[in-house]
């Protein structure tokens, strides 16, 4: 059972719909019970509150569904935001969001259609009647989906933007996120486009920010690696240009989406699961929420890294070395850190230097008999990290494809490297990189650093166990 990243007890955490309010994350997200799975039983919007990430309020279902015939026979993303007091349009709160009905296709109707409500507390919402925008001519009409609304101060008008794609064969990559402009929140007009990069079959959960003179837009797409990449522009109009690494996270992170309290702003997004929860199963749609903080770096490029309310959540740390050390290996040397707690959240610090070397790696779990355990390895020939079961033998013993990310090892460059712990989640940290995935098959407890052809030099390596952490 996780006890510090968020799931709330028999359900899966779905799509989250972020904001921030009357001074805490409001998280709307989607809880399927995966009875069957995916999509099972109808859902609507349920809320959570939080101020730290790690302890949060339950209030429940809040945005209710409608009944099976209705558009809304599932609630599928959206967005919630606040209006000033001067524009209230029906309420303090709106949530624009996708009604969608399974056996609506059949019928030959859109089996997603763009909908809306208001609220004044953010935990009794009334419907606004009628749809507010229907699949425009052209595109998939059961594709249509995940609005995120902003305010652009600079236009004096509201902004609209949405996952859509291109009606016709779906294995194509024409996926878009299209956009709309209102005055009032009541009438929208039609944009097209607003990024076409005929890439991805579909755009999922799009998101819309400014940091300093930069706009950022995100996307999740599921027909390349399946994950979240960003674009950034200095204007709302473009060009949209992507960094060298455009991602935040591996395969596992998905749907990410964003939200700020004035100083930070922090990604929202679900580690998915595994069928029968074994290495080798296939990815399933929802998780367990593990949140990112996000941050600009000097270059403009988006980092992400640990939040601070969760690395204060644990107490200090215990030393698992006496000095710096040197590791070093004609082939390759493993030395064991100590051992990890069956049942709490921990977080790993460590500070190296690399020198000269083929690669490094971090090993989790492992059986110090055998050497069976996981490993986080940084391939410094191959400019890279991935995650594995090692020995990986028989051939394979783990599904690994996609939980890999660009990284540059550079001899004499020191690191640190946080790594966070929470029952079958491990998360990654280090120089803005992140990398989750799901280690189900622990055989062991050690922890251990290794260097293949090369050295390195160990100059801290510390462990912090959450002991109060809330089940």
């Amino acid at each position: 059972m996780h006890r510090l990243y968020y799931q709330h007890p028999g359900t899966w955490f779905g799509d989250c719909m972020p904001i921030f309010a009357d001074g805490a994350f409001q998280l709307f997200h989607q809880r399927d019970t995966r009875r069957p799975g995916p999509f099972g039983e109808p859902f609507g919007w349920a809320l959570s509150r939080t101020t730290d990430f790690v302890r949060y309020e339950d209030r429940g279902e809040s945005l209710h569904r409608g009944g099976d015939t209705d558009q809304d026979q599932f609630i599928f993303a959206g967005s919630v935001f606040e209006t000033p007091g001067t524009i209230r349009a029906g309420g303090r709160f709106h949530a624009f969001y996708t009604g969608y009905n399974r056996d609506y296709p059949a019928a030959g109707k859109p089996a997603q259609v763009l909908l809306r409500a208001v609220s004044d507390d953010l935990e009794h919402w009334t419907r606004v009647e009628g749809e507010l925008v229907p699949p425009e001519p052209g595109h998939d009409p059961d594709n249509w989906r995940d609005p995120y609304v902003l305010r652009d101060d600079d236009h004096d008008r509201w902004v609209m933007i949405l996952g859509a794609r291109q009606d016709g064969d779906r294995q194509r990559t024409t996926g878009r996120t299209v956009w709309y402009t209102s005055d009032d929140l009541e009438q929208w007009t039609f944009q097209g486009d607003f990024w076409a990069p005929d890439r991805y079959t579909m755009h999922e959960m799009p998101d819309l920010f400014r940091l300093g003179d930069h706009w950022y837009l995100l996307t999740t797409e599921y027909s390349d690696r399946s994950t979240t990449v960003y674009r950034m522009s200095e204007s709302l109009d473009g060009p949209w240009t992507a960094p060298a690494d455009d991602a935040f996270d591996g395969r596992a992170y998905y749907a990410a989406r964003s939200a700020a309290d004035g100083e930070h702003r922090y990604l929202f997004g679900w580690v998915a699961t595994k069928e029968g929860e074994r290495d080798l199963g296939a990815w399933q749609w929802g998780g367990t929420l593990v949140v990112h903080e996000v941050y600009q770096r000097p270059d403009r490029s988006l980092g992400v890294r640990l939040p601070d309310p969760v690395r204060a959540a644990f107490p200090a740390p215990t030393s698992l070395i006496d000095g710096p050390i040197p590791v070093a290996a004609d082939g390759r040397r493993r030395i064991g850190l100590g051992l990890l707690p069956e049942d709490r959240p921990v977080l790993i610090t460590l500070r190296l230097t690399p020198a000269q070397l083929r690669a490094f790696a971090i090993v989790l779990f492992e059986d110090e008999a055998s050497g069976d355990g996981y490993a986080y390895t940084f391939r410094a020939g191959e400019g890279r990290i991935d995650v594995d079961r090692v020995p990986n033998y028989p051939w394979y013993r783990y599904d690994n494809r996609g939980l890999q990310r660009p990284f540059r090892t550079r001899p004499g460059e020191t690191l640190t490297v946080d790594l966070v712990v929470d029952d079958t989640i491990a998360t990654l940290y280090v120089d803005g990189v992140a990398l989750n995935a799901r280690l189900y098959e622990r055989p062991g407890r050690r922890l251990a650093i290794e260097v293949v052809d090369g050295e390195l030099a160990l100059e801290r390596a510390e462990l912090s166990v959450l002991e109060d952490a809330a089940p």
